[in-house]
C-alpha cells in the first residue's frame, strides 16, 4: 500500500500550505485562516483516498497520483495566468444561447461580463448585471466583511478533497443574488484549464440566492489538449434562501490529461427549489462528482438529473447525497450512464431521511447501458430512513441494447451503427428533455451524438 509520503502531490500540498499561510496572513480574517488550518489538519489525517475508503472503494485513484503537480496560484489573488485560448472559447459557445457570460482561466476571473445575444461568440460588453446580482472574484470577496463569512466553514468531515480545497483555495467566483433579484437570462460560467506544466488547480465558488431570488447558471468545463496534466479540485457551496429558485446546469467536456474532482454542496431553506443537471462527456481521464443537497428546512424541493457518457479508459464517478432534514420535502433523482469501450462508471446515490423529516417524498433511479464487453459499471443506490411516514423508492438497472428494438430499426433499412446511435440518443432523452433552455438541450444532444458513431463498437 502506497503511503502518503510516497505521493509527490502530498508533499507538494504540505509545502504549498506553509507558503500560503505565510503570504495570506494579512489579507484574510482570523476566522478564514482558522478554517484553513482546521481543513488542512483534517486532510493530513485523511490523506488522499484509497479503495479502503468506503466512498472510494470503486474509484481507485492511485494511478492518477503518480505524476508530479505544481500548485497553481499560491498567493491570494494571484493572476499570473495565461489568457483564455480562443479555440477553447469557441468550443464553449452554446449556439443560440442568449446569456451573460464570464470566463475563468484556471479559476481566475478577469472581472469582465459578456452578454452573448447572437451566435457569433464575440458578444456584447455589458457594464452591469441585472439589479441585485453581484459577482466578485473570491480574492476580493475574502476582503469584504459582508460576504467573507461563508468561507469560514472548515468542517468537511471525512471528505479529503473538500478539506484540501478549503485549506488551499485562492481563486474562484462569488455570486450573490439579493432578495427578489431575478436573472431573466442565464449566466454562463466558462471554466477553462490550461498550462505549460502539470498543475493542481483549486477554485472555490460560493453562490448565494436571497429570498425570492431566481438564478439560472450554466457551467462549462473545458481544457486545452497537450502533454501536460491538470488536476482540478473544485469546491462549490450554494445557499438557496427562503423561496429562492436556482437552475444549475453542468457540462463537463475537459480533455484527456485532466483529473476533475468537483464537490458541490447545496443548502436549501424553506420552500426553495434547486434543479441540477450534470452532463459528463468523453475526455477527462478521471471525473468525480460529489453532489450533496441538504434540505435544511421544510417544504423544499430538489431535482437531480445526470447523464454520463464514458469512452476509452475513462473513469466517471457520480456520488450524490440528498439529506432530508425537515418534513414535507420532495426530491427526485434520475441518473443515466452509457459505457463505451474500456470505460468505467460509478454511481453511488444516497437518500438520507432524518427522524424529523416526516411526509418526505424521495425518489431515486439509476439506469445504465453497457455497450462494450470491456466496460464496467458499479451502481449503488441507497436509502437510509429514520422517519415512519414517508414515500421513498430507489432502483438501478444495467443492460445492453434491446435486440428487438435493434432488429426493428435494421429491418427498416438502418445500418447497425446508425441504429445503435439512435437507441443511445433515445436512452439519453429522458435526461436531456428535462432541460428548460432549448438551446442548451440542443447543444447537449449534439455533444452526445458527436461521441456516439465511432464508439459504439465493443
Amino acid at each position: 500500500m502506497t503511503s502518503q509520503q510516497d505521493i509527490p502531490l502530498f508533499e507538494e500540498v504540505v509545502k504549498g500550505y506553509k507558503t500560503l499561510s505565510a503570504s495570506g496572513a494579512d489579507s484574510e480574517s482570523t476566522d478564514v485562516r482558522r478554517a484553513r488550518q482546521l481543513a488542512f489538519d483534517q486532510f493530513r489525517v485523511l490523506g488522499f483516498p484509497s479503495i479502503k475508503n468506503e466512498d472510494w472503494k470503486y474509484t481507485n485513484i492511485t494511478r492518477f497520483l503518480k505524476d508530479e503537480f505544481a500548485l497553481d496560484g499560491l498567493l491570494p489573488g494571484d493572476k499570473a495566468v495565461v489568457s483564455a485560448p480562443a479555440e477553447l472559447l469557441r468550443k464553449a459557445t452554446i449556439p443560440g444561447l442568449d446569456c451573460y457570460q464570464v470566463v475563468l482561466v484556471n479559476g481566475v476571473w478577469d472581472g469582465k461580463v459578456l452578454g452573448a445575444s447572437h451566435v457569433g461568440g464575440d458578444g456584447l460588453r455589458v457594464d452591469a448585471l441585472p439589479r441585485g446580482i453581484r459577482l466578485y472574484p473570491v480574492a476580493e470577496a475574502l476582503k469584504n466583511p459582508g460576504v467573507s463569512g461563508v468561507f469560514e466553514n472548515g468542517k468537511w468531515g471525512n471528505q479529503p478533497f473538500a478539506n484540501l480545497n478549503t485549506a488551499l483555495f485562492t481563486n474562484g467566483l462569488f455570486i450573490e443574488a439579493a432578495a427578489g433579484a431575478v436573472m431573466e437570462k442565464p449566466l454562463h460560467v466558462v471554466h477553462l484549464y490550461t498550462g505549460d506544466r502539470n498543475l493542481l488547480v483549486q477554485p472555490r465558488h460560493v453562490w448565494v440566492a436571497g429570498r425570492n431570488a431566481e438564478l439560472s447558471i450554466i457551467e462549462s468545463v473545458l481544457s486545452s489538449t497537450g502533454e501536460t496534466k491538470i488536476w482540478v479540485n473544485s469546491l462549490t457551496e450554494i445557499i438557496a434562501n427562503v423561496d429562492a429558485k436556482l437552475d444549475h446546469v453542468v457540462i463537463q467536456t475537459a480533455s484527456a490529461g485532466v483529473r476533475l474532482v468537483q464537490h458541490t454542496t447545496v443548502r436549501q431553506k424553506k420552500q426553495s427549489l434547486y434543479n441540477n443537471y450534470t452532463f459528463t462527456l468523453p475526455g477527462a481521464e478521471l471525473v468525480r462528482n460529489d453532489l450533496q443537497a441538504r434540505l435544511e428546512e421544510d417544504h423544499t424541493e430538489t431535482h437531480l438529473y445526470g447523464l454520463y457518457l464514458a469512452a476509452g479508459g475513462q473513469l466517471i464517478d457520480n456520488h450524490t447525497l440528498v439529506d432530508h432534514q425537515k418534513p414535507h420535502c420532495y426530491s427526485n433523482e434520475l441518473y443515466k450512464g452509457v459505457l463505451l469501450e474500456q470505460s468505467t462508471g460509478v454511481f453511488n446515490g444516497k437518500v438520507y431521511v432524518h427522524k424529523d423529516a416526516q411526509k418526505t417524498n424521495a425518489f431515486q433511479q439509476n439506469n445504465n447501458l453497457v455497450i462494450s464487453k470491456k466496460a464496467t459499471i458499479d451502481s449503488k443506490p441507497e436509502l437510509e430512513i429514520f422517519a415512519d411516514d414517508v414515500k421513498c423508492s430507489h432502483g438501478s438497472t444495467v443492460g445492453q441494447f434491446s435486440e428487438e428494438a435493434l432488429f426493428y430499426l435494421r429491418a427498416r433499412g438502418l445500418g447497425e451503427e446508425t441504429a445503435k446511435a439512435m437507441l443511445i440518443n433515445a436512452f439519453a432523452f429522458d435526461v436531456t428533455e428535462k432541460l428548460k433552455n432549448k438551446a442548451v438541450e440542443t447543444y447537449v444532444n449534439d455533444l452526445i451524438s458527436y461521441h456516439i458513431p465511432s464508439s459504439t463498437q465493443a
